[in-house]
């Protein structure tokens, strides 16, 4: 039975992934969640509690989870956990860009290279590591059609693509399959929250469960040959700066691999 563990799954698109993987009775899905009292277990879902992603301790307290449930194997591992706070020229945040770094960067960094190091068989040439990255983390892709601000958001996005980088090459002889993905624009609480709904039409923003579908399809396909990179697996439909940067958007692939 794989294990799948998913970090930060109990809304948004790590929700969806839980239910996504869960439709295969062959899965067993380790979903964490920030909150001590997470949803009931039930079926092939297990929450683990206490798993804030910023914090210093999640790495410790995730391995002490999977001691204590006798995991000793990861074959799927993906980080969705995040925090997005708008920022302009005329109001930078230091607390909101801490915060994102902390949880966007510097959390997903520190869980893998804790799962690296717990043991030789936690994470190893059949483990798939993946880090929800976005299209905003692509310094190419960045185009005046959009502007400048939301620095935080951005830059941290482009950190966790390099920290995947490293981590790739750092892995690569274990034959560990590490990438960044942007999993698509998506109609959640937290583009809500920024005020990107008003984009959700003319973006293509689509549903978590649409987008869970296609990145756990992508996942099947991924593999060593492919570590290090960064994947767009809905291709570059909801990707407002695609066009003047890369091309009619007709023209180019799906999935599309997503330039640094």
């Amino acid at each position: 039975m794989p294990n799948i563990l998913i970090v930060g799954a109990t809304r948004g698109l790590g929700k969806a992934l839980a239910q996504e993987y869960a439709s295969n009775p062959d899965n067993h899905i380790l979903a964490t969640a920030r909150s001590s009292s997470p949803p009931e277990s039930s079926n092939n879902i297990t929450y683990v509690p206490n798993i804030d992603i910023s914090t210093e301790e999640a790495s410790s307290n995730l391995l002490q989870f999977l001691h204590d449930k006798s995991i000793t194997h990861l074959d799927v591992v993906i980080i969705t956990a995040g925090y997005f706070a708008t920022e302009s020229l005329e109001k930078p945040s230091f607390s909101a860009q801490e915060k994102m770094y902390r949880t966007c960067v510097i959390g997903p960094t520190i869980l893998v290279t804790s799962l690296a190091n717990a043991t030789s068989t936690l994470l190893d040439n059949k483990s798939k590591v993946i880090l929800v990255s976005s299209e905003s983390g692509s310094i190419t892709l960045r185009h005046e059609k959009e502007g400048g601000g939301n620095y935080g958001h951005h830059a941290s996005k482009t950190a966790l693509n390099m920290s995947a980088k490293l981590l790739s090459l750092d892995l690569k002889d274990r034959g560990v399959a590490i990438a960044t993905v942007h999993p698509g624009f998506m109609r959640t609480e937290m583009t809500k929250g920024v005020g990107f709904d008003k984009y959700w039409d003319d973006g293509g923003a689509v549903t978590p469960d649409v987008a869970a579908k296609s990145l756990v399809d992508w996942i099947e396909t991924f593999g060593i040959e492919k570590t290090g990179e960064y994947w767009a697996p809905r291709g570059a439909a909801d990707i407002g700066t695609a066009e003047p940067v890369l091309g009619p958007k007709d023209k180019l692939p799906i999935p599309l691999q997503l330039p640094w």
